[in-house]
């Protein structure tokens, strides 16, 4: 692996990582914004997936789809496919809690089961991929 494949990789972990640490942030007491939390675990899976399918030199298209991205990752990996179903659920957070509407936050309990479905996705991709390419501790 190239210097600059693995550099790029371990970006894509380290920004998948970065927003759970957000999402942590985001949902503390005494003032938690949920909806802004929730968002950030939809993007730390969406990119602990894309920085997979980079590993195995795979395109994939602008998207925000988890679901979809799975899909394209489970030829190079078939253990994702337990993952595929928590991938739709965590992918309407995108937008659902990010404009003005009838709900403006989750509930606490709908935010903590997408940070633990964020953090579970996260871990998978890290237990697939070679130390190498995981986050600088």
């Amino acid at each position: 692996m190239t210097e600059a494949k693995q550099a790029l990789v371990q970006n894509w972990l380290t920004k998948a990582q970065q927003d759970l640490a957000v999402a942590h942030k985001l949902s503390s007491e005494p003032d938690p914004y949920l909806g802004a939390a929730i968002f950030c675990c939809q993007q730390a899976a969406e990119k602990a997936v894309k920085g997979f399918l980079v590993f195995h030199n795979q395109r994939f298209e602008k998207t925000h789809d988890i679901e979809a991205l799975i899909g394209v990752a489970l030829p190079f990996e078939p253990n994702f496919l337990p993952w595929r179903e928590i991938g739709a659920r965590l992918t309407p957070y995108v937008a659902k809690f990010r404009y003005p509407g009838e709900t403006m936050q989750p509930e606490p309990e709908e935010f903590q089961q997408a940070l633990a479905d964020a953090e579970g996705i996260y871990r998978f991709v890290l237990s697939v991929l070679p130390a190498e390419v995981h986050p600088p501790a």
